[in-house]
């Protein structure tokens, strides 16, 4: 699994305001002087790019302020425990997100479902790369905290918590008004190696605990105000976030 940090691997997509990539899935490093807020971090593999992105953009892993999460799978919650323990980072989520990430249950799609599934193009290729980077190592957060009030976070970059359940029970995305972005997670993507076609959808059905309420909860995003997303898998996509929900919401009652 390579760990190096390329170039392309991380983007800066508004003042202070990075889209790093790791193995298939984004996180976030939100800046603010010599510290930061980071959403998301990738896999358990992904530890060491994860580290190497901190630092290409100026920021110690102990100046991280507060580790966000928009869901606990593995492939975004995969190096939380590792900061927190070994840099003191505390790790916050939607409260019902809580429980999942302390690993109480696992509601995440199953070896049994992906073999089931394996025929379709991209799938299998997907799932090696995954086990690689540690799609099914056991990683708990073994002090998950609830957000502490509703509205935004006393955090570098104001995140905006907005609840999207239906990939998760606990699905957040978060709004940064301030730089006109949405860190959209799982609940709206612009590509996926398991997915047909680019630009904005949900991710195939298999991922989500109820797709039903995941479409559903696109419509979180008809009102807020930003014209950047930034996907847990697939490029920054720029326009309107409403626009963007509304693509993906046409798409996936086709």
């Amino acid at each position: 699994m390579p760990k190096a940090l390329r170039d392309d691997d991380l983007v800066r997509v508004a003042d202070h305001v990075y889209l790093v990539s790791g193995s298939d899935t984004n996180w976030v490093i939100v800046k603010e002087g010599d510290s930061a807020t980071l959403i998301d971090t990738g896999y358990p593999g992904d530890h060491d790019r994860l580290l190497a992105s901190l630092d290409a953009v100026g920021v110690r892993p102990a100046a991280v302020t507060a580790v966000l999460i928009t869901h606990a799978h593995n492939d975004h919650v995969g190096a939380a425990e590792r900061l927190r323990s070994a840099h003191g980072a505390p790790v916050l989520m939607h409260e019902e997100e809580v429980p999942h990430a302390r690993r109480e249950f696992l509601h995440q799609v199953s070896v049994g479902q992906v073999l089931a599934r394996a025929w379709r193009p991209g799938v299998l290729p997907w799932a090696v790369h995954a086990l690689r980077a540690g799609g099914t190592a056991h990683v708990p957060v073994t002090e998950p905290l609830p957000f502490p009030a509703p509205g935004p976070l006393d955090l570098p970059g104001g995140p905006v918590p907005v609840h999207t359940p239906g990939h998760t029970a606990g699905h957040c995305a978060y709004h940064l008004p301030g730089s006109g972005v949405l860190v959209s997670g799982d609940a709206l993507v612009t590509a996926h190696p398991t997915a047909r076609a680019d630009g904005p959808q949900l991710l195939p059905g298999m991922f989500h605990t109820d797709r039903a309420r995941a479409l559903d909860s696109l419509a979180a995003f008809d009102h807020i105000d930003a014209d950047v997303v930034l996907p847990g898998h697939g490029p920054a996509h720029h326009g309107a976030v409403a626009a963007a929900a509304a693509r993906a919401r046409e798409r996936a009652e086709r």
